[in-house]
């Protein structure tokens, strides 16, 4: 078996499409098709001393590189293994006085990996740094100034005594950052903390309903497999949330990847009906009432942001309800505007710890992913693992421990049986079993010594909201 397990897929031209990855033999779904280590990473700017610079853990207490006093490390263990990688970033970082920005860092870190192994291919690799894309000549004259910039900041980071390399290949390989960045999460995979390279990986195309999915898990990214796949099949990853419609999707995938996509949802727009849905029954609203509803809900996504941004969560949740109220009577229950607002309120007041409110909402937003995700998308096992915390927070223990369940079986196929995240919600289904066999026995007994523990220790508080709803897979500036 070669390095990397790389032998189970293989490289290909696809027409008009480029460069593709095929099996070349049969996985099923939950496989992992290959494990893949970073060609170079780095931890964004923001979180540089509260994650850890090899294993991209998040830690209260890091140690910090002695002399550069800008690398931390979870421990020894850590720093010794960042050795080859930070020498000479360190020595750089020393003479320059302060850290360039994160994809400069990234740059550097790739340059100095081609100074000691040449740029041939690297063990494990399908495609070497040369050959990856860069989409250079897409970008528009705002990227292209952005370009500028970067090069010449790295010129003034980059050390005399290391190799030099042209203008043009260091622009190459900013390029090749912009298109093949992908982001790195801390150990439970719910913050985007840093950005890497995976050469074997950007190999995949896109597909908004794809048959493999990516995860990042204990310090490598993983291609899983999400539904059976036949030797000699293409496989391909979704480099954006499938939540939105075709025409919205295809904008985004032209906007942040340069080309036009012509999957089979796309090209037949697949669930745009069921994503614009309308209330059904008797009296169909308006046309005129559904634009305006449409309307609002845009405007209140806006107020609701701002409202995030400062932390005024009974202010979202106001907003929430007046929206919904509105909602309710137009749009179907699967309808994306709908479907985002009923996601806020959930979570937002879960946070709150209003979880019967919270619990109602979950449970509609989760009837109407059902009906538009693909059954494994690790974006629906999350949000139905929410639910069921929800749920079981709200003293509903039979639909708790049910859709804790569910999230359990779609998280072993996404983020596999050793992601910390399906780790935690193991622990979780075997509590809420045991609740639930108390509660089938006697139902009083159960409320009693609920409420006594819960006077003792508030239940898991839900983490603060944030803006992300989960890490974007691929690294790109909107």
């Amino acid at each position: 078996m070669t390095k990397g397990g790389m032998e189970s897929v293989e490289l290909f031209t696809s027409e008009g499409k480029g460069r593709g990855l095929k099996a070349q033999k049969e996985f099923l779904p939950g496989d992992v098709i290959f494990a893949e280590p970073a060609y170079a990473a780095v931890v964004f700017d923001s979180l540089t001393h509260v994650i850890c610079h090899t294993c991209f853990k998040r830690q209260e207490r890091l140690h910090r590189c002695g002399q550069c006093k800008f690398a931390h490390y979870c421990d020894r263990t850590c720093q010794r293994a960042a050795w080859l990688e930070h020498r000479q970033e360190c020595a750089a970082l020393k003479r320059h006085g302060t850290a360039p920005s994160e994809n400069i860092r990234l740059a550097a870190r790739i340059l100095w990996r081609l100074e000691r192994e040449g740029s041939g291919l690297a063990e494990g690799c399908l495609v070497s740094i040369d050959d990856l894309q860069n989409h250079v000549e897409s970008f528009s004259e705002e990227e292209k100034k952005e370009l500028r910039v970067d090069v010449e900041s790295f010129l003034e980071f980059w050390p005399p005594q290391s190799q030099q390399f042209g203008i043009q290949f260091i622009s190459h390989i900013f390029g090749v950052i912009s298109c093949n960045g992908f982001t790195l999460s801390d150990q439970r995979g719910l913050q985007a903390v840093g950005v890497g390279i995976f050469p074997n990986l950007c190999q995949a195309n896109h597909d908004c309903w794809p048959n493999c999915t990516v995860i990042f898990n204990n310090g490598k990214i993983e291609l899983r497999a999400l539904s059976k796949i036949s030797a000699g099949e293409e496989l391909s990853v979704s480099y954006v949330d499938f939540l939105s419609l075709s025409e919205e999707r295809r904008r985004q995938l032209r906007k942040q990847y340069y080309f036009d996509c012509t999957c089979e949802h796309c090209q037949k727009r697949i669930k745009d009906d069921l994503m614009l849905a309308v209330k059904a029954g008797e009296s169909k609203p308006s046309a005129e009432a559904v634009k305006e509803v449409v309307q609002l809900s845009k405007d209140t996504l806006e107020k609701i942001n701002k409202a995030r941004m400062e932390g005024l969560y009974h202010e979202v949740v106001k907003l929430c309800r007046e929206c919904l109220k509105k909602q309710e009577a137009v749009l179907g229950d699967t309808n994306i505007y709908l479907l985002r607002i009923l996601s806020i309120a959930s979570e937002v007041l879960s946070y709150l710890q209003m979880f019967e409110e919270a619990a109602d909402y979950a449970k509609r937003m989760v009837d109407g992913y059902l009906k538009l995700y693909h059954p494994n998308n690790a974006q629906l096992g999350m949000a139905v693992m929410r639910a069921g915390v929800t749920h079981w927070h709200a003293g509903l223990i039979e639909a708790g421990h049910g859709l804790i369940c569910k999230a359990y079986a779609i998280l072993l196929i996404t983020h596999g049986p050793s992601h910390p995240i399906t780790k935690d919600l193991e622990v979780m289904r075997v509590q809420t079993e045991m609740e639930l066999r108390m509660f089938q026995q006697n139902e009083f007994m159960y409320y009693k010594m609920r409420e006594a523990a819960l006077k003792n220790q508030k239940i898991h508080v839900m983490p603060e909201p944030s803006n992300e709803t989960s890490p974007s897979l691929f690294h790109k500036k909107e």
